[in-house]
């Protein structure tokens, strides 16, 4: 039934490190088959911009469709899809307006720009590995002998001193150096970045020109809002925000209750300074967020014995700051228990985090949880990790979860003027005393007049010991409110201590938030599946789980002939029926070219159709990684296949149910 290089009845052993990873070979591979490629290609193309073909359209829908069983459902979050456009007032308050921004430097002479602590990295790891290649060398006399051949229109003098200039021994006191600023290179101001470029004569790349000092450049898309221009806004630069300014209607239907989540999976858009890394670095990027709403006095999570025992590989802020990169391996609970990881709740979503980049197939020893360090820190964050994930390209952020405090709710509240708060009734009445500001509001107006609003919010905002101080100084006459130039007597505010009876509780809720960029981990992915064969290094395979791979079954016929067509249309029925994504390939190429055809696709499964199954009632069924082959009934055989794909049996499984294919069944 198979004609290909492989006998039917012999599984291939799989090694997938037998040839060293290919980018260019994975990169053609997803422009040929359309996975995606640059968006407005024939017009020249857009830095940052990518269309995804209908093999990457159903590999980022299986990814979303995973996050949104293992997230939404499992954990019973409230989905929300909110507006693109945010007006410039949301993000103001927000922060972003005047924080959302990286650092760039120019080449002095040409204008080519670059992200300041983008160029650092790449010129200083330059330079360590050329340290490594010329020590190398240096040990090699075979090697030092050697000269590189030269290319056409190549001088052999010129291409001699590329080489030296490639492959140049460090002083070991400066390789230090570079090693520490590299283990904690997003811990770095502007300047900080500036200065450490002037010291080691960091340079543009290409032209070897000087660069100038970074400056910040804000990251979002401005737009305006209606025809006339009126209304100033930006596409979002995250969907966080929709969250937020719902929260009050999120609450009521939660009927009041805390802690719950809501879930966003939609379109985020960064004006990125330099996008040179395919689509880890995009400037239009789908992003999957939660924002879990919880009592900042009860962060435990209900579930987190469930994940106690997951372990991870985290690299936590003070092992960066003594410029050391060396994973500390631990269970979430020993992590949450010795204060690494500052709450359960957090804990519980670093854990869950890790399961779903696992079951979606990305390397565990390709993963790490990294600490945020101080300089580094958002703006609204408390604490925060991302998850990295080990690429061509180096550490990829893919997955950041912060707790945020009540950072957004708080500000969101003091510019709109609405209580953004949890009302929780307590068991037992709270008894304490308060100091108390009494305004009197028909005689502040006419004293203040215009500014009497302002005067009365600078009073409602003091704290308790400002209140008391302020109680003590009106008994002595006129005197300013603190923080002010307002003067106010006892006749406009008095303030007394008074004795409160609480009954209910009013707080601001804390945010944990975990942010996925799905372009990142779908990049990410490809790279972890992406091998070839052992014989042939040329033939690309892509081994993506089934539980995402666009396309589950290829359905084989051994031929044209025209009495396989109606078997051929029943079996694709039956996989549509399954709700099995599957794919005919009916081509007159050979059965082994098919196969091949089809791994470069991800394609985790192949049944294969001939006149014995017209006879018999079989099909064999043959997995993708081994090459190997079983054969049972059509029935037993879809049963199988449905299983596989759901993840409810493996192929192991599968072996025990089925029976090996030796080649002799066919007629």
């Amino acid at each position: 039934m198979s004609s290909s290089a492989t006998p039917a009845n012999v599984a291939v052993e799989v090694n997938r490190t037998a040839h060293a990873f290919s980018r260019a070979q994975l990169e053609g591979v997803m422009t040929k088959r359309f996975f995606y490629n640059q968006a407005f290609e024939i017009y020249g193309g857009v830095a940052g911009l990518y269309d995804y073909g209908p093999m990457g359209a159903a590999l980022q829908a299986n990814i979303i469709s995973a996050w949104r069983n293992h997230f939404i459902l499992e954990e019973e979050m409230l989905e929300l899809d909110t507006t693109i456009m945010t007006p410039y007032d949301v993000l103001k308050t927000s922060g972003h307006v005047d924080k959302f921004a990286d650092w760039m430097c120019k080449d002095t002479k040409t204008g080519e720009i670059f992200r300041a602590d983008h160029l650092l990295e790449g010129v200083l790891e330059a330079r360590l590995k050329g340290d490594e290649e010329a020590r190398a060398a240096e040990g090699d006399a075979t090697t030092q002998k050697q000269e590189v051949p030269a290319e056409k229109g190549d001088d052999k003098k010129v291409r001699k001193k590329k080489v030296k200039a490639q492959a140049v021994k460090l002083d070991p006191t400066v390789k230090a150096e570079y090693e520490n600023i590299l283990a904690q290179i997003d811990n770095y101001s502007g300047p900080e970045l500036g200065a450490f470029m002037k010291k080691y004569d960091v340079r543009a790349p290409e032209s070897g020109n000087e660069v100038g000092e970074p400056v910040q450049f804000n990251l979002m898309f401005e737009t305006q809002i209606g025809p006339t221009g009126g209304l100033k806004g930006y596409l979002r630069p995250e969907t966080a925000q929709g969250h937020f300014v719902n929260f009050s209607r999120l609450l009521e239907f939660n009927s009041g209750r805390v802690p719950f989540a809501s879930a966003h999976i939609g379109k985020s858009f960064r004006n990125e300074i330099s996008p040179r890394a395919g689509l880890l670095r995009v400037r239009e990027f789908t992003m999957a967020e939660i924002e879990h709403f919880v009592d900042p006095l009860e962060k435990e999570h209900t579930r987190f014995d469930e994940v106690a025992n997951v372990e991870l590989a985290f690299l936590p802020k003070d092992v960066q700051q003594a410029g050391q990169t060396t994973l500390v391996t631990k269970t979430i609970g020993e992590a949450v228990s010795s204060g690494m990881v500052d709450n359960q709740t957090l804990g519980y979503f670093l854990a869950r985090i890790n399961l779903f980049l696992l079951k979606i197939g990305i390397e565990p020893s390709r993963l790490r949880f990294r600490q945020h360090m101080a300089n580094e820190m958002a703006h609204y964050a408390s604490d925060c990790w991302d998850a990295e994930i080990h690429t061509s390209y180096g550490w990829i952020e893919c997955v950041g979860c912060a707790d945020r405090s009540a950072y957004d709710l708080t500000v969101h509240a003091k510019k709109t003027k609405k209580d953004l708060v949890v009302q929780k009734v307590l068991k037992e009445p709270k008894v304490y005393e308060k100091w108390v500001a009494n305004i009197d509001r028909k005689s502040l107006g006419p004293k203040f007049k215009k500014d009497a609003k302002a005067v009365e919010e600078a009073i409602t905002a003091l704290e308790q010991e400002q209140l008391e101080s302020l109680s003590s100084a009106l008994k002595n006459g006129p005197t300013k409110v603190p923080g002010t130039e307002y003067e106010i007597s006892s006749d406009l505010v008095t303030v007394e201590l008074k004795s409160i009876r609480e009954t209910v509780r009013e707080f601001t809720p804390n945010v944990i938030e975990p942010s996925f960029g799905l372009g990142r981990i779908f990049y990410a992915l490809l790279e972890h599946s992406f091998w070839a064969r052992e014989k042939d290094a040329g033939q690309g395979v892509l081994s993506l789980n089934p539980l995402v791979a666009p396309i589950k079954v290829l359905v084989v016929p051994i031929s044209a002939n025209a009495s396989l067509a109606p078997l051929v249309k029943d079996i694709s029925a039956r996989l549509r029926k399954e709700g099995i994504a599957s794919r005919v390939d009916d081509s007159s190429a050979t059965i082994g070219r098919r196969y091949a055809r089809n791994d470069e696709l991800g394609t985790p499964f192949a049944l294969t159709l001939d006149f014995a199954s017209l006879q018999n009632g079989t099909m064999t069924l043959r997995e993708r990684d081994t090459t190997g082959q079983l054969i049972g009934s059509i029935e037993d055989v879809v049963k199988t296949i449905k299983g596989l794909c759901e993840g409810s049996i493996s192929w192991q499984d599968a072996e025990g149910t089925l029976k090996k294919y030796s080649g002799e069944q066919a007629l």
